[in-house]
């Protein structure tokens, strides 16, 4: 069957490709819409994880909604979602092109 896509595409070189463009993972989004009752403790988690300054997480969290990740494997960005729905925050991953 690889042989025949091979043979149908010009070239093996070809095929790994477009393998690799149907395989890979997209990027990913967070995307936060609400901070929620506790937002200190939603800039203090935005802080360990992404590494900004508090004022900046807590200037991310006066413009909502708002990117907090950007260009991530879906698997961080599950698990980001997940750590601030936990703290009470309402967040989301969407795909990004």
């Amino acid at each position: 069957m690889l042989q025949a896509i091979c043979g149908l595409i010009g070239g093996s070189d070809t095929v790994s490709e477009s393998f690799l463009l149907i395989c890979d993972d997209l990027p990913h989004t967070v995307v936060l819409t609400d901070a929620g009752p506790r937002a200190i403790e939603i800039v203090k988690l935005l802080h360990r994880q992404t590494g900004l300054s508090l004022w900046h997480c807590k200037s991310l969290i006066s413009k909502l909604p708002t990117s907090i990740l950007e260009k991530v494997p879906e698997e961080v960005a599950t698990a980001m979602v997940a750590e601030l729905r936990a703290v009470g925050a309402s967040a989301h991953a969407e795909a990004s092109q």
